[in-house]
C-alpha cells in the first residue's frame, strides 16, 4: 500500500510554478468578489457608517495578513490552517479546520456559481428558460430551471478546466480579474464624475438622517456597530484561500498576494459604499437584495449599457470564486488524504500536477447540493458564514499555538502576540454576531459539519473502529477475516523520527500512538556534522540503551520500533535519502522544528511533518 504513493512522492511532475499575478487572481476572485454584495450588506446594517465598517474590516485583514505571513512562510505546505494546526497541535484539531475549510469551499462553489448564473440570467432572453423546460423535474418553474442547469455546466466547466491544470486554470483566472478591477474602477470613477462634474442628485445627506432609523432598529449605536462588523466580515471570504495552493507558488509570491489582496480590499469596499451612499437612497438598499445594489446603482451611473458591463462582470468573477474554490479544495484534499485524514484515493495525480479524483468528487457533490435543494442555498448561506470565520479563527488560534508549541522554529517574520490575539478575538467575534443575527446559521452549519467531521474521524482512528468491529464480529469468521486483513493493512504503514535525544522517544511514540494507525515506526539519529563525535556517539548510545527498556517496560506493545543510524548530517538529502530507501511518503516523515542555525528551508524538505520542538 506504502509503495504505490513512492513514484509521485520522489520523482515529481516539474510544474511551472505561479507567479505575483496568477497567483493574485486566484485567490483574489474570491475575495474581490465580495465588492458585488458587502457594501449593501454593510449600508443595510450601519447606514452612513458603511464605508468606517468597511475600513475596520480593512484593519482585521492587516492583522490576518501577519499571523499568515508568519505561519505560512514557515511551513509553506498546501492546507492553510489544517497545516499549521497539524504541525502545531493534533491531527484530530487539525481535521477540524480542515472540514471547515472544506465546508466553506463548498458553499463557495455552490453559491458563486448559482448566484452568478442569477446575474446573467437577468439579462438573458426568455427563450433559454424554453430551452431548458424539458429538465423543469431538477428546479421546477421554467427559470428556475435554466438556472440550476446552467450553474451545473458552469460548476462542469470550471471542474475541466483545474484538472487541466493550474497554469491554465490561472490564466482564466488573471483574465477574469483584470476585468472585474476595470469595472470596479470605473464604477468609481463614474461614482466621482456623477458626484462632482454631473452634480447629479446626491442622496447622502437623506441617507444620513436615515442612519438615525437604523440605529434604534438595531438597538443603539454598539449594537448597530457589531452586527455590521460581524455581516461584513463575510466581504473578507477568499483571504484564506492562498494558504491552500502555496505549493503551487513561486517562493516570495504567497506574501505579495495578502498584500494584493488587503489593498483591494481596502481601496474598493469603502470606495463602492461611498458611491452607492451618495447615488441611491437607504430604502433602495433595504428593498433590493445586497446582491443587486451595485448592479442597480451602476444603472443609475452609466446606464443601461454599463448596467449589462456589471452584471457580465459579476457573472464572470463568481465563476473566478468557483476556480478558486477548485483550486483550494485540490491543495487541501490531496494534503489530508496524504496524512491519513481521507482515503488514499484522492492521491493521484495527473500529468498537469493536478487531482482529477478530488475535483470529479468536489464537483459530484456540489451538483448533488444543488440539485437536492432546488437552488434554495440559504442553508449553504449559513454554513459559509460560520465555516469561513471558523477557518480564519483557527488559524489565529494555530499562530498562537505554534509561538509556544515551536518556538525555536525557523521563520521568515515574526507577528507579535497581540496581533494574532486581536485578530483571534475579530474573527470570533465575528462568528458570535452572525450567530446572533440569524440563530439558523449554527443549525445549518452543524447540519453538514457533523456528518463530515465524524467520517474524518472514522478514517482518523480506524484502527479503533477495526478492533471494535472484530470483538463484534469474533464468531463470524468470514467478516471477521476481511477485517483483520484491513486492519493488518492499514497499521503496516511505515513511519520514520528523526530524533536526536533520547529524552524526545516518549513525545514521539507518543504522538504517533495518539494520530497515526501505523505500527512500524523507524529511528532515524543523523550525525551532526561536527568535528568531535564524542557528543553523536553519547546521544546516539542513549537511545540504543533506552529502548530496550521502554519495551521491556511495555511502552506502546503494539509497535515495531527500529532504530537506523546515518552517518550524515540532517538536511534534504539525507530525507532523499532515507525516503527512497524506505519507500516511504515524506508527510510520514517526523521531525523537529527547523531552527535558525539550519542551511536549508522547511519547503526544501518535501512536506515532513514537525512534532516537537
Amino acid at each position: 500500500m506504502e509503495q504505490a504513493h513512492t513514484a509521485s512522492a520522489h520523482h515529481p511532475h516539474a510544474h511551472t510554478k505561479l507567479g505575483q499575478l496568477y497567483a493574485t487572481a486566484i485567490s483574489g476572485n474570491d475575495i474581490m468578489s465580495s465588492c458585488l454584495y458587502v457594501s449593501g450588506i454593510a449600508i443595510l446594517f450601519a447606514g452612513i457608517y458603511a464605508p468606517l465598517i468597511l475600513l475596520s474590516i480593512g484593519a482585521v485583514l492587516f492583522l490576518y495578513k501577519m499571523v499568515y505571513i508568519e505561519v505560512v512562510e514557515a511551513l509553506p505546505v498546501n492546507g492553510g490552517a489544517y497545516n499549521c494546526l497539524l504541525n502545531a497541535t493534533s491531527k484530530t484539531v487539525a481535521a477540524v479546520a480542515g472540514v471547515m475549510t472544506f465546508l466553506s469551499y463548498v458553499a463557495t462553489a455552490v453559491i458563486s456559481a448559482k448566484v452568478g448564473v442569477v446575474f446573467l440570467h437577468s439579462i438573458l432572453p426568455a427563450s433559454v428558460d424554453a430551452f431548458f423546460a424539458p429538465f423543469s423535474f431538477i428546479g421546477g418553474d421554467a427559470a428556475n430551471t435554466a438556472i440550476i442547469v446552467i450553474t451545473v455546466l458552469v460548476l462542469l466547466a470550471f471542474a475541466i478546466l483545474v484538472i487541466g491544470g493550474v497554469k491554465d486554470s490561472a490564466k482564466v483566472a488573471f483574465g477574469i480579474f483584470a476585468f472585474h478591477l476595470l469595472i470596479l474602477t470605473s464604477v468609481v470613477l463614474y461614482g466621482a464624475y456623477y458626484a462632482f462634474i454631473l452634480h447629479g442628485a446626491s442622496h447622502f445627506a437623506d441617507n444620513y438622517a436615515q442612519t438615525a432609523g437604523v440605529i434604534r432598529e438595531h438597538g443603539g449605536i454598539a449594537k448597530t456597530l457589531f452586527f455590521a462588523f460581524s455581516a461584513c466580515l463575510l466581504g473578507v471570504s477568499g483571504f484564506e484561500s492562498s494558504a491552500n495552493f502555496v505549493e503551487e507558488q513561486q517562493r516570495g509570491v504567497f506574501r505579495k498576494t495578502l498584500r494584493n489582496m488587503l489593498l483591494g480590499v481596502v481601496i474598493f469596499n469603502p470606495l463602492i459604499a461611498l458611491v452607492i451612499l451618495n447615488t441611491i437612497p437607504i430604502e433602495s438598499v433595504t428593498e433590493a437584495t445586497t446582491d443587486y445594489v451595485l448592479i442597480n446603482t451602476s444603472k443609475d451611473l452609466g446606464g443601461m449599457i454599463f448596467q449589462y458591463f456589471v452584471v457580465i462582470d459579476a457573472f464572470l468573477v463568481l465563476c473566478g470564486a468557483v476556480l478558486t474554490s477548485y483550486v483550494g479544495v485540490s491543495g487541501l484534499l490531496n494534503r489530508m488524504s496524504s496524512d491519513g485524514c481521507l482515503p488514499s484515493f484522492f492521491n493521484k495525480e495527473n500529468k498537469k500536477g493536478s487531482f482529477p479524483r478530488i475535483i470529479i468528487t468536489f464537483f459530484l457533490l456540489c451538483t448533488s447540493i444543488l440539485v437536492a435543494t432546488k437552488g434554495n442555498t440559504l442553508s449553504l448561506a449559513g454554513v459559509y458564514t460560520i465555516a469561513f470565520l471558523g477557518v480564519m479563527t483557527l488559524f489565529a488560534f494555530g499562530n498562537l499555538v505554534l509561538k509556544e508549541a515551536r518556538k525555536d522554529l525557523k521563520r521568515t517574520y515574526h507577528a507579535p502576540r497581540i496581533v494574532a490575539l486581536v485578530a483571534l478575538i475579530s474573527t470570533a467575534a465575528g462568528m458570535i454576531g452572525n450567530i446572533l443575527i440569524n440563530h439558523q446559521n449554527i443549525v445549518f452549519f452543524a447540519t453538514y459539519f457533523v456528518p463530515v467531521m465524524l467520517i474524518v474521524l472514522v478514517i482518523i482512528y480506524a484502527d479503533f473502529v477495526l478492533r471494535g468491529l472484530m470483538r463484534m464480529f469474533g464468531n463470524m469468521s468470514g467478516i471477521s477475516k476481511a477485517i483483520q486483513r484491513y486492519f493488518s493493512d492499514i497499521t503496516g504503514g511505515k513511519y520514520v523520527v528523526f530524533i536526536h535525544h533520547a529524552n524526545r522517544l516518549y513525545s514521539a511514540l507518543d504522538y504517533l500512538n495518539r494520530n497515526e494507525t501505523g505500527r512500524n515506526v523507524t529511528l532515524v539519529y543523523c550525525n551532526n556534522g561536527a568535528m568531535d563525535t564524542e557528543d553523536d556517539d553519547k546521544n546516539f548510545k542513549e537511545i540504543q540503551e533506552t529502548l530496550p527498556y521502554l519495551v521491556k517496560a511495555g511502552f506502546m506493545p503494539h509497535m515495531t520500533v527500529d532504530l537506523k543510524y546515518v552517518d550524515k548530517p540532517f538536511g534534504p538529502e539525507t530525507i532523499d535519502s532515507v525516503s527512497r530507501e524506505m519507500g516511504i511518503r515524506k508527510n510520514r516523515i517526523m521531525i523537529g522544528s527547523i531552527h535558525d542555525f539550519h542551511e536549508f528551508e522547511y519547503d526544501e524538505l518535501g512536506g515532513v511533518r514537525i512534532i516537537f520542538g
